[in-house]
This record gives structure tokens, sequence and C-alpha cells, in this order.
């Protein structure tokens, strides 16, 4: 499913109640979404993270989440069979193995899956401000994605 109206033909939209983050082993993308969106959504806005399979913690994403002043806290990659809780308004996929599974996942579910398409900055390669820029730009590029999808807005508010 994607998203029912356009920005252009929505009057307000909500930001849905409880958003699952998918990426391929929520070592990076997923846990840096979910920290940005918890920092940025309103309180009370349901957020968690997940893979297809669980992967192993990636020391870069405490490096740039930490220059925000936020944490993925201690945040172990796991997976969707390990989720505590499997009901959300809203998967937002960033990997095209993540969104095949959400798609098999809720294929007979009333949920929104939306696909941002999010590079792997584990491909960066050069020095290690290299890599870390790598990373910086999934970071911000999830934090605009968050703040212009997510929050309720009104057309005359879209950029």
């Amino acid at each position: 499913m994607m998203e029912a109206l356009a920005p252009e033909h929505a009057t307000e939209r909500k930001p849905p109640g409880s958003i699952l983050f998918m990426c391929g082993m929520n070592a990076i993308r997923s846990p840096m979404a979910e920290a940005l969106a918890k920092s940025i959504l309103p309180a009370g806005t349901y957020v968690a993270s997940a893979g297809v399979r669980p992967g192993e913690r990636d020391p870069f994403v405490d490096v740039v989440m930490a220059e925000l002043g936020l944490s993925v806290g201690r945040h172990q990659p796991h997976s969707l069979d390990e989720l505590e809780d499997d009901y959300f308004d809203m998967i937002v996929t960033l990997a095209p193995e993540a969104h095949h599974a959400a798609l098999e996942l809720t294929r007979s579910m009333a949920i929104d899956v939306i696909y941002w398409p999010t590079p792997d900055p584990t491909t960066a390669r050069g020095t290690r401000e290299q890599i870390v820029t790598a990373y910086r730009e999934v970071r911000d590029h999830l934090a605009t994605l968050i703040r212009h999808r997510l929050l309720a807005r009104s057309p005359s508010r879209v950029p």
C-alpha cells in the first residue's frame, strides 16, 4: 500500500500513532530513523525498528547521532521475529529487501507500507572522515524525510 493522499490533496495529515522502521539488518538505517523519529515526532508516538535479519551494532551510528545529541542507546540489532509488538499504523522501509518483507508480512493487514530508498553507508570507502560523512548524509536524509513526510502539515507548509 502507498500513501493514500498526495500532500497537495491532503488538508491536514496527522502523524501515525505507531511506526516501524525496517532495513536489512537493523544496524544502521532503521535504528537511526527510530532515534530521529522519537526526537522529532510528537510525544506518545510509538516508534520501533527491526531488520529482515539481525546484524551487528555499528559504531559509526553512535558517532553521527551523538553529533545531534541523540543516541540509539543500548539498541541491539534484531529481526522482525524478535519484535515485542507486531501492529503498527505504518511501516517505513529503507531497503529493497525490507520493503519486500514488509509487503509480504502485511498483505492481509491494513497497514501503510512506505518505501524510502536510503543508501547503505557501509559501501562508503576512503578515509574515516569520508566514511563518517556518508553516515551523516544518511542521518540527515532520514531526518528530512521524517520531518517532511510524517509530521502533521497542511498544503501551505509543504516545501
